[in-house]
């Protein structure tokens, strides 16, 4: 989702609106609802519903009044009712859609402790003190973890926002167990010269709150558009048959993913013509286990107990067949009649050599594979030389003869030195 001045451009090169979230459009931000009744006028005689949703920093929404009955639209920036002093949101929704919000999130419009009212549009020196307050928070984020680690707190200190009036700065925080922060708040105090508020969120909402990019390569579901966390378990991944594999079904917030639930109802309903794969098939020629099973197609392969290395193909009817069979006390006479019946000689149109359309092929480590070099082919075939009667004495000559290990080489005597003995 992205607004008009982010679409790409002539070179395919995408143009960015350069607006870090804040587009008039409101669709480049987190958690967006599109208002499909903004064209449609309403009845005669109706008021406009005065509850108003406003987003503040990385995708926190709440539902305020337009007491005051300002003009508002999608993208304007407003100051809002806070516990004490006022906050600084934009506006991301108005209208009838603001009362289906709240009533799916159980929000009441009379409710006067949690919803608040809108006091105005904001000014520029509103704006100014608060983006102040916002470059502020990395820093701040740095320094808060460095004195959680110096008490030795088991707690991580994910994010930090400051109200827009940067009178209090929110401080959000995950632990495993319970965290005793007392002196730490008085190290913010000192530090920061401003009200601190600690609030602990969960690994999920840590994960919704920062934003990130997941292993299929899209922004999380998270922090885009799903606002309800449903618990998810390992039988997920046993339905869709995916290997129960912690690095590869956990998400960046350490747990399960969520996206494990999205296709987990069709999987249940395609598994009802399936028999349980714990009952074993009885046939004249011994007992069959189911080895195998293949949603998409309907098949499943069975093997006989002993012979574990001769799977048969059969089909659920088959299966079911089989089991029908059984339960009257009856047995087929072999696998092999049904599993005959699957056999075809397909050709393929083409063959994947390369490997280019296996989605894992880049999960198996490449072999090393060693170069063969051919030496009979690299070298030349030597020419036989001619040999003469003259050379032959000298190729004698320089052959040497093989010397003895352990014996000194002595040296020949010299012919131009003179023997003393000699007579001359």
């Amino acid at each position: 989702m992205s607004c008009t001045s982010c679409s790409t451009g002539k070179d395919g090169q995408p143009k960015g609106c350069k607006n870090n979230g804040t587009c008039g459009t409101d669709s480049c931000n987190k958690l967006t609802v599109f208002d499909w009744l903004a064209n449609m006028s309403l009845p005669q005689g109706e008021e406009p519903f005065i509850g108003v949703e406003v987003r503040f920093k990385n995708g926190r929404k709440e539902y305020y009044k337009n007491t005051e009955n300002l003009t508002l639209s999608i993208g304007d920036v407003v100051a809002t009712q806070a516990q004490s002093g006022h906050d600084i949101g934009m506006v991301t929704l108005t209208g009838e859609l603001v009362r289906i919000q709240m009533k799916r999130k159980h929000v009441k419009i009379d409710d006067e402790e949690n919803v608040l009212k809108i006091y105005r549009k904001a000014s520029q020196r509103d704006i100014d003190v608060w983006s102040e307050a916002r470059d502020k928070e990395d820093p701040m984020k740095v320094k808060a973890r460095q004195f959680a680690i110096d008490l030795k707190l088991h707690m991580k200190i994910s994010d930090i926002e400051y109200q827009g009036d940067a009178s209090k700065a929110t401080f959000y925080y995950t632990a495993e167990e319970r965290v005793d922060f007392r002196e730490l708040i008085k190290l913010f105090a000192k530090e920061f010269r401003t009200r601190i508020e600690m609030k602990q969120v969960g690994f999920r909402q840590e994960a919704a709150r920062l934003g990130g990019i997941g292993s299929c390569g899209r922004e999380l579901c998270c922090s885009t558009w799903l606002t309800d966390f449903r618990s998810v378990s390992t039988s997920a991944a046993r339905y869709q048959q995916l290997s129960l594999n912690p690095l590869k079904l956990a998400g960046q917030c350490g747990k399960l993913k969520c996206c494990l639930n999205y296709e987990l109802d069709s999987y249940l309903d395609a598994l009802k013509d399936f028999p349980k794969t714990e009952i074993k098939l009885y046939t004249e020629k011994g007992t069959a286990v189911c080895q195998k099973t293949d949603i998409f197609k309907g098949f499943m392969w069975y093997a006989y107990e002993g012979e574990w290395m001769n799977w048969h193909k059969l089909t659920t009817d088959q299966a079911n067949e089989i089991i029908a069979l059984n339960k009257k006390k009856q047995k087929v006479a072999s696998l092999e009649e049904y599993a005959s019946e699957l056999i075809e000689e397909v050709k393929a149109d083409f063959e994947n050599v390369v490997g280019q359309d296996s989605l894992t092929r880049f999960d198996s480590p490449k072999r090393k594979t060693k170069r063969k070099t051919n030496k009979s082919k690299t070298k030349r075939p030597e020419q036989p030389r001619e040999t003469t009667d003259q050379n032959k004495p000298q190729e004698q000559s320089q052959q040497k003869p093989p010397q003895k290990t352990g014996q000194k080489k002595r040296r020949k005597p010299n012919p131009k030195k003179s023997n003393p003995n000699d007579v001359k």
